[in-house]
């Protein structure tokens, strides 16, 4: 049996931009859902979503019909933290894409890329007869595939973690460098206001300096006019919605589009 391959690292590697949008609704129905709409990626969110393993693998498998033509959309996962445990467990039962966030320092950096890894190189445990991910001792050579198919990026969302910008994407192993906004406004204590002119120049340099030292930039915006600003100042790797919001805000708006009374007043009884 043939290794899967990710197709994600390989367009982002050949240059080409990546637009995805945030799965956390935990249901691997609506992720299949999404997974036929157009997107190049769908981030399966176990940091803020309500996901745990078997719901992650559950969407694994649902997108995995939608990773190939015509829709070619990947599936990858955000753990609740940079734990080498748990990263152990989604890498089997199927993830081959990881955003890790709330990192600071290049000694997290090089703990995640050794997560990622098998020995020599990493501290990935060995338990393919139970994985997902080498079909249960399918894949043919499994073993000195796996590491190249992995594709890391790493979340980078407060003021210590700018001031560690280049340290971090020095790291052999790390692919991109994500920049979360809300927290970084946070951060810089502009809570609840990721759209602060302050937190976008951040972010816009942050691009620039991930560019710069070779790696993948990537962000995430709701805003689709401050997203097409940041992809047009270079990040490749885009997050542009989130499937709850999506759900929600539609959901609004057709229930007041029925809730006017004739002269079109909103919140009238009907």
């Amino acid at each position: 049996m043939d290794m899967p391959k990710n197709k994600l690292k390989q367009a982002l590697l050949a240059g080409k931009t990546q637009i995805g949008l945030f799965l956390g609704l935990a249901d691997p129905y609506a992720a299949e859902i999404i997974a036929g709409t157009g997107f190049d990626f769908l981030l399966i969110d176990a940091e803020h979503g309500p996901n745990d393993v078997r719901t992650v693998m559950a969407q694994l498998q649902a997108v995995a019909a939608y990773d190939g033509e015509p829709f070619n959309s990947h599936a990858m996962v955000r753990p609740v933290k940079g734990d080498a445990a748990l990263i152990k467990q989604y890498l089997d039962v199927g993830a081959q894409s990881l955003l890790v966030p709330m990192i600071e320092t290049p000694d997290q950096a090089e703990d995640m890329v050794r997560a990622v890894r098998y020995p020599p190189a990493g501290i990935r445990g060995v338990g393919t007869a139970l994985a997902r991910a080498a079909r249960w001792n399918g894949v043919d050579n499994y073993f000195h595939q796996a590491d190249g198919e992995m594709f890391l990026m790493l979340q980078i969302e407060s003021v210590r973690g700018l001031e560690n910008l280049e340290a971090i994407a020095a790291v052999d192993g790390v692919d991109g460098v994500f920049i979360g906004p809300s927290d970084l406004a946070a951060s810089m204590g502009y809570l609840g206001q990721p759209g602060h002119p302050e937190v976008r120049a951040a972010v816009t340099d942050a691009i620039a300096r991930i560019h710069a030292a070779g790696k993948i930039p990537g962000v995430f915006a709701a805003d689709p006019q401050i997203a097409a600003g940041y992809k047009e100042k270079g990040a490749k790797f885009l997050i542009v919605g989130v499937d709850t919001l999506l759900l929600r805000n539609s959901a609004v708006k057709l229930a007041a589009s029925f809730k006017t009374d004739a002269t079109g007043n909103a919140g009238a009884a009907y």
